[in-house]
């Protein structure tokens, strides 16, 4: 428990208004400037058009891409050859975690030129990245895949013979992360559940993870009690504009986005589990959001790991720190730890259920497909799961969510 490890981390700035720091960081670095953005919705942060004008006056040159959806390998290689005359001093990544990541991979090749199939984990000659990289700044406007903290840029190629993979190295990992929950105010209530999920998921099989340390599960259970606090409200309130502004909705944006980001640090550490595990084959093989993959699952993997680690391990540690997440999120006592297991679930269900994440098949997974799913879910999260799943096991965690 105490003998840990801890990979490199950005410098974090975080709080309201800290968006505002962003002029003065960039011209530490020099006076051109890549932004890595979503589609449009960056137009509508606050400060926006003062960030712009403050550039301006300072004479750094901004020069724009954009990312809409998530990133696939030809999306890097075409910005990366775009771009690489262009000698920028520093790379800002601006948005959720498709932007940030497709913002990583390009500052870490801009220099090298070289295209990001050739060190793409598993699928091609995975050459070893020695940099340099353009120095990052990224800039989350979400609450949930934590990417502003970790060394990972991952990309998709989408359909039958897809993938999802990480061009991943700590050179990658970004100088600075800007949390600014007020980012998070243009999020429509989707966007809030799925990401909300994504990190609730990550802080939950980060805390239950063969490789989690005291120092993680510090994290991951303080993470867990804001998501506690404030996933639900959050969503509740972020249809409604006139709320907005009020005090209760800005700490529900700040507990989210410290959540989100304490998540990104803790799978960095210690990796994550089934659930992402299954994400990968998912999100390349349909068109389905990765925040949607964990929301619909966490609650069936829960069970099933929890289930298995009854019958075939149960002297398992990670039945303790399921008990335990339980008293957290649920904020009572249990002195069974099977009911406090069965409490759990149960909550994980209701909040899949009150944040309104489809099924399965909604993005037309059918039963037919689940073999293929499960061959391709053995990845390097479905490594640090506290359990060994069988393929049945992980088949009746699909099926139960189609």
């Amino acid at each position: 428990m105490f003998e840990f490890s801890i990979a490199r981390l950005p410098r974090i700035e975080f709080g309201a208004g800290s968006i505002m720091r962003l002029p003065d960081i960039i011209a530490s670095y020099g006076t051109s400037v890549l932004l890595v953005t979503g589609g449009y919705s960056y137009q509508n942060l606050p400060g926006w058009q003062s960030f712009v004008e403050t550039l301006n006056r300072r004479a750094i040159r901004l020069t724009q891409c954009k990312v809409t959806g998530e990133p696939s390998p030809d999306l890097v290689d075409e910005a990366v050859k775009a771009f690489a005359g262009h000698g920028f001093d520093v790379v800002v990544g601006i948005g959720g975690g498709s932007a940030l990541d497709a913002a990583k991979a390009i500052a870490g090749l801009l220099c090298l030129q070289r295209s990001v199939m050739d060190y793409l984990e598993g699928v091609g000659p995975e050459l070893p990245y020695e940099g340099p990289a353009v120095p990052l700044i990224a800039v989350p406007t979400t609450a949930g895949t934590g990417s502003e903290a970790t060394k990972n840029a991952v990309l998709s190629v989408q359909g039958e013979h897809g993938f999802k993979k990480s061009f991943r190295h700590e050179r990658l990992v970004a100088e600075y992360a800007i949390v600014d929950p007020e980012l998070l105010c243009s999020c429509p209530p989707d966007v809030v559940a799925a990401n909300g999920m994504d990190a609730l998921t990550q802080l939950l099989e980060s805390y239950v993870s063969i490789k989690s340390s005291a120092f993680t599960d510090a994290l991951a259970l303080s993470g867990l009690q804001a998501v506690r606090d404030a996933l639900i409200p959050l969503y509740q309130s972020s249809s409604d504009a006139s709320v907005q502004t009020s005090e209760r909705s800005r700490l529900f944006r700040e507990k989210m986005a410290y959540a989100a980001l304490l998540s990104g640090i803790t799978l960095a550490q210690v990796g994550l589990g089934s659930v992402h595990g299954l994400a990968s084959p998912l999100g390349a093989f349909y068109p389905i959001p990765h925040g949607v993959v964990c929301g619909t699952l966490v609650a069936s993997a829960t069970e099933v790991n929890i289930k298995g680690m009854h019958s075939r391990e149960p002297d398992n540690k990670a039945l303790a720190k399921y008990a335990y997440a339980a008293e957290i999120l649920c904020q009572q006592q249990f002195h069974d730890e099977k009911v406090a297991h069965t409490a759990l679930i149960q909550l994980l269900t209701e909040w899949t259920q009150e944040l309104n994440l489809p099924c399965l098949s909604k993005y037309g997974v059918e039963a037919s497909a689940l073999d293929k799913i499960v061959a391709n879910s053995r990845g390097s999260s479905m490594k640090t799961n506290p359990i060994i799943l069988h393929d049945t096991e992980i088949r009746q965690l699909l099926l139960s969510r189609l």
